[in-house]
């Protein structure tokens, strides 16, 4: 149906797979969206985490792995949709993934995790469309505001990420535990009027995209009659056959029940949301001390730091999924079956036309 062009490049669904890690969303996965008109998204959070070198040569093992991993998608998807990569401006191989991303020849960057303020630097000279992800229209203003300043270019789109997501959240602890953060939709507001003399400037449009929370075609619908151009979901689509993860991990989700998910303070710095695990209670009552470090995290301190993030994270798809970090959104516990991929846009674009008012075609 071809709705919305980034870069002169069509996507067919206005659908983004959040980008997961670590080993979550994977070429797999991202592909198998990209075969039905979304884009799909490949997280850069240590995708070469079974590498045989990892260990002793993570970067080499993580920038291989990842261009694997982006040629697979484009395979599995045939020239459909758009291929994303979710690099965290948090990363200590921040610059070495963006570059691993042009070359690969991604269509799109999404960062957060931070602001990715010199992002357009690192993409200087290729066609590349960067997307920056923000929880505040303050945050867009100061990323629009540097961008055209520094790099006179403005985001090709940007995400606006509610507290409901999974993982990394962008809002402090109190605001999560005392209920005082805005809500997605406020937030989108918000960041619509921040973004619009910026697009003003460009004399184009800069789509948004919302996410955290997003589960169904009616979510999708109020969000883009309130102005949102799409959605970016996540945690949906580990509750599918093509998600990369183990059946182990996908079972946790089965299994999970609302009381089950819970926030945790991430080694990253920020508040995050995951299942309450044997792992997590145990992170919850004392300090994990790292077995080794890879140095993945700009921030991290391996003697203070509560647990390994990266540690913990691939321990979820490598041993058993309970022994490890699993986040999530909100949602979590909704997953009830695991299904494709096309069946799950399918009934999505379905609900959406539905609420939509069968103002478009599917």
């Amino acid at each position: 149906m071809g709705i919305l062009a980034i870069k002169d490049k069509i996507l067919d669904v206005p659908i983004i797979q959040g980008g997961m890690g670590v080993g979550v969303s994977l070429g797999k996965l991202a592909g198998a969206v990209m075969a039905q008109g979304g884009m799909g998204c490949i997280s850069a959070a240590n995708p070469g985490f079974m590498h045989p070198e990892f260990r002793e040569k993570s970067l080499v093992a993580n920038l291989e792995q990842f261009a694997a991993e982006i040629k697979k998608a484009r395979e599995i998807a045939k020239g459909r949709g758009l291929l994303a990569v979710n690099i965290m401006v948090a990363s200590s191989t921040y610059v070495e993934s963006v570059a691993q991303a042009v070359k690969s020849k991604a269509d799109v960057i999404v960062s957060g995790a931070g602001l990715p303020l010199e992002l357009p630097a690192l993409v200087k000279g290729s066609d590349i469309a960067i997307a920056p992800i923000v929880s505040s229209g303050r945050a867009a203003t100061v990323i629009c505001r540097s961008w055209l300043r520094k790099h006179d270019v403005l985001p090709d789109f940007i995400v606006v990420e509610g507290a409901e997501a999974g993982g990394h959240l962008g809002f402090s602890k109190e605001e999560l535990t005392e209920g005082s953060y805005k809500s997605l939709m406020e937030i989108l507001q918000d960041v619509i009027e921040a973004v619009k003399p910026f697009a003003e400037i460009a004399a184009r449009a800069i789509p948004i995209f919302v996410a955290g929370g997003i589960y169904t075609g009616q979510n999708m619908a109020d969000y883009v009659k309130a102005g949102a151009a799409g959605v970016q979901l996540g945690t949906r689509f580990i509750g599918t056959h093509e998600c990369d993860a183990t059946d182990e991990y996908k079972q946790q989700f089965l299994n999970a029940t609302v009381d089950d998910i819970v926030l945790i303070k991430s080694p990253a710095g920020l508040p995050g949301r995951a299942i309450n695990n044997p792992f997590v209670k145990r992170a919850t009552a004392e300090r994990i001390a790292p077995n080794r470090c890879i140095n993945c995290l700009q921030t991290c301190k391996p003697n203070e730091t509560p647990y390994c993030i990266s540690e913990a994270l691939i321990n979820a798809v490598t041993q058993k999924a309970d022994e490890g970090l699993i986040f999530t959104g909100t949602n979590g516990w909704r997953i009830n079956e695991i299904r494709s991929v096309k069946e799950v846009i399918d009934e999505l674009i379905h609900e959406y036309a539905l609420y939509m008012g069968g103002l478009i075609h599917v």
